[in-house]
């Protein structure tokens, strides 16, 4: 099977380089993988680059490179003073018992032996997230996550504080700690499926969740939006459950 180039590039100029990431490609360094493949050093082979912000290895979606030090200072300053609006889509599991909702829950990041962000009243940084329910089909749901805050794993460590973990999570979903949870099957939701169950594959067996756009504070007299398509897998699990359920535009 042909594999998914790492990235593809959304926009470029002078100053900066935004590109799409597919899943399993850390955007720096990994202390605990130091050979794994960068995006930064891919995208460093078409000219110098500054690493703007991160998103998780097993996410995907847009991430923001600087072409020169003063953008990549602006910017760094622009994510850490919440002035850049990010929003995520993601499947988890369960159906949702609201349609809005916003999680404040103070996180410590590589809290606990596994390096996992925990959940800490008492030590943990502030954390905001709003979430939107899209809709759903059997014991899934796609949500709009608006994370305010940028600590490791926010989003993740909300939604399953919130009882809806993001489906194919190894370190907060269903199965973390214990077996590896296998994908997300159009058996699991469509009514009346008639498949072979030993052949049917997985419509998405990888974190299903995507950095899916975001607003730079502007450089001239307007904002610069960007939006990143969803991969192919999380695009084709959304569109059999908006076959078998109710779900907005996204």
């Amino acid at each position: 099977m042909k594999l998914a180039p790492p990235y593809a590039l959304i926009y470029e100029d002078d100053c900066l380089a935004v590109v799409n990431k597919a899943a399993g490609i850390a955007v720096g360094g990994d202390r605990w993988d130091e050979a794994a493949e960068r995006l930064d050093t891919l995208v460093g082979q078409r000219y110098r680059v500054w690493t703007v912000h991160r998103i998780d290895r097993d996410t995907s979606g847009l991430v923001v490179f600087a072409r020169d030090a003063e953008t990549h200072r602006r910017l760094s300053a622009a994510f850490e003073n919440r002035q850049v609006t990010k929003r995520y889509i993601a499947v988890v599991h369960g159906r949702l018992s609201w349609t809005e909702t916003v999680c404040d829950l103070p996180l410590v990041p590589d809290g606990d032996k596994l390096h996992r962000t925990i959940i800490d009243k008492y030590r943990g940084k502030p954390s905001i997230t709003r979430f939107r329910l899209l809709g759903g089909a059997g014991n899934y749901s796609v949500v709009e996550a608006a994370p305010e805050t940028g600590r490791t794993h926010q989003i993740r460590v909300h939604l399953a504080s919130l009882g809806h973990p993001v489906v194919c999570d190894p370190l907060y979903g269903k199965s973390a700690g214990r077996s590896i949870e296998k994908g997300v099957f159009l058996s699991s939701f469509k009514k009346g499926w008639r498949g072979e169950a030993l052949a049917e594959k997985p419509l998405l067996d990888r974190l299903g969740l995507h950095a899916a756009s975001l607003t730079l504070p502007a450089c001239g007299t307007d904002p610069i939006f960007f939006n990143a398509p969803l991969s192919r897998d999380l695009a084709a699990l959304i569109n059999q459950m908006k076959k078998c359920g109710i779900m907005e535009e996204i």
